[in-house]
């Protein structure tokens, strides 16, 4: 069900998500009031290892496209790929009248724009701080808060039923590199009274409070002193002030800059138009230039901290990189901690750098590389204390993120009864009085692969696997059907399912149990269906496999006929 109209009555607010609950990543969430939606953030989930082939994850889009004539507009917190990378995929699918960003994320949403030729018919309003934005009974104000992108902001949205505050991603950090979060908006939020709090979840279950941005600088900095060759730094390129800081740490002890990696030249450059990456004439060099000065001269700043196999410090590490060659005495820091499901390609990293004989620095206590964007619990509690909600519903997270958030605010006074662990798709109705779950609307998971969008499925999925596990087992026949017979001996290919050479004996058992069955089958039936064919071979030399073998590889048999 997709209309809101039979969901919500008049003079309830709708809240609900397509992506983002459940799930770091994909974030996408819905504000339905007065026949009007508001679309916060448009972003991907990058696929885990089971996703074999997949290049990202979209929120299905289908309740936008169903309701296309209701939306306002598409309000962006702040410029990180799991928050504004889908928005080409989404207007090709919806249309958006008008998005709405602020700072850095307008340069990042407009050049992937233009990479998706959609940037044309796209109207983008930047605002500011102390903007607000009046709708149909609706109020729509910003509050900056920190995070590890410059211009992140939560959003308020103020009705007569009362104000729901979308936090987007944030931490407080009393000494950040950027301007401060805007503490005084937030209390001042909470004295008028706050209606429905949404959210961030993903640090809900470390104790504490979020070390500062500054400190990891300083980290750095010290440890450019003592490094005597040439530091590699790899970051996420997305984090601009990290990149910042280890400009700054760069040229305060001398150092050139040499940028390797797609996406952190297209982060430099976005970040010196906006002015946040600021740098003395002839700090960065080019890999020419490389060897014009003594290793301790230099930096070379790169993608790659994530494992990824194709990212410049990757190839560094395996000495396939054509312009970087690991020399003894370089040490590469690890500005970054592993995201889950990539411990193991930061590992294997690792590992061929130590054996190309680098000295690596990890984040540990004794070595601040790193440090989260996101709030851990005294931050969250802050939060909660300062708006001081009726009704709480943490986002941006895995299940247990929320539950645990959900419990904080209870301990901060929010009631239990008032506290709700949505899933993608719920809808959430609140009014001054009351608050009930409403109904579901369509969500769901949209595969991209290339320029594909939601062309593959879960079979194609489950074939992969198979494929990568199993292999591909083909027999190839030719038929008279006439006179129902197989005029030659079957031919056969195996791709990742068995080694023909080495495995004669089980093959010719293969063929023998085909040409039985097609014989048999061929018997029984006065006209020949070969589709009906194919299909009891496959199931039948599929058990026939399954028995001999334990495995499972996809099974395709090819009838030639005359």
């Amino acid at each position: 069900m997709n209309n809101t109209d039979k969901l919500l009555k008049s003079d309830e607010i709708g809240i609900s998500a397509l992506g983002g609950l459940g799930e770091v990543g994909k974030n996408c969430y819905c504000i339905t009031y007065k026949d009007q939606i508001f679309v916060i953030d448009s972003g991907i989930l990058f696929p885990d290892e089971h996703l074999l082939g997949v290049d990202y994850v979209i929120p299905d889009y289908q309740y936008l496209i169903d309701n296309q004539d209701k939306i306002v507009g598409l309000f962006i917190t702040h410029g990180h790929e799991d928050h504004i990378g889908g928005i080409p995929f989404m207007l090709k699918k919806v249309k958006i009248p008008t998005i709405y960003a602020a700072g850095v994320a307008v340069e990042l949403i407009e050049n992937k724009l233009i990479e998706h030729k959609v940037l044309k018919n796209t109207k983008i309003e930047e605002f500011r701080s102390h903007y607000t934005y009046k709708f149909n009974g609706v109020e729509i104000s910003f509050i900056r808060l920190n995070h590890s992108i410059p211009d992140s902001f939560a959003l308020v949205f103020k009705t007569k039923e009362g104000a729901i505050l979308h936090t987007g991603d944030f931490k407080f950090d009393l000494t950040p590199i950027g301007p401060g979060a805007e503490f005084d908006k937030l209390t001042r939020l909470g004295k008028d009274g706050v209606l429905c709090l949404l959210a961030d979840s993903t640090n809900a279950l470390l104790d504490g409070y979020t070390q500062s941005e500054r400190k990891v600088g300083e980290s750095i900095r010290e440890l450019f002193t003592n490094i005597k060759g040439r530091a590699i730094v790899a970051t996420f390129a997305s984090n601009i002030y990290r990149v910042q800081q280890i400009i700054e740490a760069s040229y305060n002890t001398g150092r050139k800059v040499a940028i390797f990696g797609r996406s952190m030249e297209k982060t430099i450059e976005v970040g010196q138009s906006v002015g946040y990456i600021k740098a003395p004439k002839n700090t960065f060099i080019t890999a020419n230039e490389l060897n014009n000065f003594m290793p301790h001269e230099i930096t070379i700043l790169c993608t790659g901290s994530q494992g990824e196999p194709l990212a410049a410090l990757s190839r560094i590490a395996n000495g396939s990189h054509k312009q970087i060659k690991l020399i003894p005495g370089d040490t590469v820091i690890f500005s970054s901690s592993p995201i889950p499901g990539n411990t193991e390609g930061v590992n294997h990293t690792i590992n061929l750098l130590f054996k190309r004989g680098a000295n690596v620095i990890t984040h540990s206590p004794l070595t601040d590389t790193h440090t989260s964007g996101h709030a851990a619990q005294g931050e969250l509690k802050m939060m909660l204390n300062f708006v001081r909600p009726k009704y709480f519903a943490p986002i941006h997270g895995e299940y247990r993120m929320q539950k645990v958030h959900g419990n904080l605010g209870m301990e901060c006074g929010v009631k239990k009864e008032n506290v709700f662990i949505l899933e993608n798709g719920d809808m959430l109705a609140l009014t001054k009085k009351q608050a009930r779950i409403a109904g579901k609307i369509t969500s769901g998971d949209v595969y991209v692969d290339g320029n594909g969008i939601g062309d593959i499925g879960s079979t194609i999925i489950k074939e992969r696997k198979m494929l990568s596990d199993d292999g591909l087992f083909s027999i190839i026949f030719t038929l008279d059907m006439a006179k129902k017979i197989i005029l030659n001996e079957p031919q056969i290919v195996s791709r990742g399912f068995v080694y023909m050479k080495d495995s004669e004996a089980l093959t010719n058992k293969l063929i023998q149990f085909a040409k039985n069955h097609v014989n048999n089958e061929m018997k029984k039936y006065k006209n020949i269906n070969i589709n009906a064919l194919k299909s009891s071979l496959n199931e039948n030399l599929s058990k026939y496999i399954k028995g001999m073998t334990d495995r499972n590889p996809i099974i395709i048999p090819i009838f030639m006929t005359i």
